[in-house]
């Protein structure tokens, strides 16, 4: 397919027609991924009830990386997304290495997305054959995408309402459980007590408690997405704070809440890491339609997720093709001022799910590895969002004392998030399943490196953004 431009230069912007109910939507389905509703199981069983604190710590952490996105965007309305200001702030290659890392690490967590979609839409359809979902997920998402972004705006709405709505199911029926003394059919009783009554909250001690890090930072992976709406959002100013100040409420009511329910009322022995406990809580309290219900959730989690990647993918590489760091036919708009060969491309990119089925028979090793990968990705696009905010406070002072949405806690806590996320990595070292992953990492890093030395040579000079 062929797309069109026109030569008026207003036609190669992005367009604001995001509203304030899409932003905000797509940044609570940013912070609800696959991971909490699959990978929780298996964190309970590594650290406990503690778990509620790991997933409390990363969240905390990741707020300050956000409000700190949050201040930079809004410094400069010519900001599209975390690709202009680290180019802007750090230099070209920042703005190479986050665009196109960002790009690989959407890619990756959307092929991941595509194989679990697959695999859930067999509950349904065992005898269909797993690569016709795959390929049928895809062209759904890049059909719709197509159309405006505010049918992206749309879809993500209503993917992130249906989380929303089974997280907060799963809340009150734990909550009704704990209530009216529920009896498990293996004896227990639903009771907050649980908690606590068996080895405390740190069972396995502290090397249990570390080890729950591992899987539950994936689990976060989307929550900057907000930051990629920026050039198409209606009134920044107001809609990215809101998104952004809600993320503590998010993660409450989301992740700690939702495991509280889960251990209250099945005792965390007791949780099968392989399973989803979503599913296990809702079957213990008798709903006939649980596995179906839960089954739908989890395939519409992943779908939003792929639906994300889809959506930040194309408009990454918009960005890098403006800077002359991707080629140019990923700069041209459609007529409904959608970057449709970035789509394209993107698409192309994810139908590699469809292969990963037929070339890879383990496909849980294979979608550790690539989660684990993107984790990894996702903290070095997260860092460079930090280094820059360093780099705005120290080289732009003036612009930081004028700035409406000012980051608590500064430079501090910049250096603290950056020194949690080398923890991070020293704790992903540890596993043998997770430090395969940090292997392979540098791979990425060296081909970027040698492709920039490339295109460098190729590129006209960077026009500077307006200060």
């Amino acid at each position: 397919m062929t797309v069109t431009s026109t030569p008026e230069p207003d036609d190669q912007h992005l367009q604001r027609n995001l509203s304030n109910r899409h932003i905000q939507l797509i940044a609570i389905g940013g912070a609800i991924g696959t991971g909490l509703f699959m990978g929780s199981g298996k964190t309970i069983s590594l650290a406990g009830p503690s778990i509620i604190f790991v997933y409390m710590i990363i969240g905390f952490m990741l707020f300050f990386v956000m409000r700190a996105m949050g201040e930079l965007l809004l410094s400069n309305l010519n900001y599209k997304s975390f690709i202009d200001f680290s180019a802007d702030l750090l230099g070209p290659w920042a703005g190479y290495f986050t665009g196109w890392t960002y790009w690989f690490c959407w890619v990756v967590t959307g092929i991941a997305d595509v194989v679990a979609i697959a695999a859930y839409t067999q509950f349904w359809f065992p005898d269909l054959p797993q690569w016709i979902p795959a390929l049928s997920c895809v062209a759904l998402l890049l059909s719709l995408n197509l159309v405006t972004v505010k049918m992206f705006g749309e879809m993500e709405f209503w993917f992130a309402l249906i989380k929303i709505v089974a997280i907060l199911g799963l809340v009150a029926t734990g909550l009704y459980m704990v209530i009216t003394g529920f009896q498990s059919p293996s004896g227990s009783t639903a009771q907050l007590a649980n908690l606590w009554n068996d080895d405390g909250m740190f069972p396995h001690g502290l090397m249990g408690f570390f080890a729950g890090f591992q899987i539950a930072v994936f689990a976060f992976v989307g929550i900057e997405l907000v930051g990629t709406t920026a050039a198409e959002a209606k009134d920044p100013e107001r809609t990215l704070p809101r998104a952004i100040n809600s993320i503590p409420i998010r993660i409450i009511v989301f992740y700690v809440l939702a495991l509280i329910a889960i251990m209250a009322v099945t005792p965390w022995r007791d949780v099968v890491p392989g399973k989803s406990p979503f599913v296990e809580l809702f079957v213990l309290a008798g709903l006939p339609a649980a596995a179906s219900i839960i089954n739908f959730v989890v395939l519409t989690s992943a779908a939003s997720s792929a639906n994300s990647g889809v959506f930040s993918t194309s408009r990454m590489l918009f960005g890098l093709a403006q800077e002359g760091d991707a080629p140019k036919a990923f700069e041209k708009l459609s007529r409904r001022a959608v970057p449709a060969n970035g789509l394209f491309f993107s698409c192309a990119c994810l139908l590699l799910g469809a292969v990963l089925i037929y070339l890879v028979p383990n496909v849980i090793e294979a979608f550790t590895l690539v989660t684990t990968v993107s984790a990894v990705l996702f903290m070095f696009v997260w860092t460079l969002i930090l280094l820059s905010y360093l780099k705005y406070r120290s080289q732009r002072p003036a612009l930081h004392q004028r700035s409406i949405y000012k980051m608590p806690g500064g430079r501090f806590m910049c250096y603290v998030c950056l020194v949690f996320f080398a923890a991070i990595l020293v704790l992903l070292s540890l596993e043998a399943d997770t430090r395969s992953a940090l292997v392979v990492t540098p791979i990425w890093f060296l081909l970027l490196a040698v492709t920039y030395q490339f295109v460098r040579s190729k590129r006209q000079p960077r026009a500077a953004l307006d200060r």
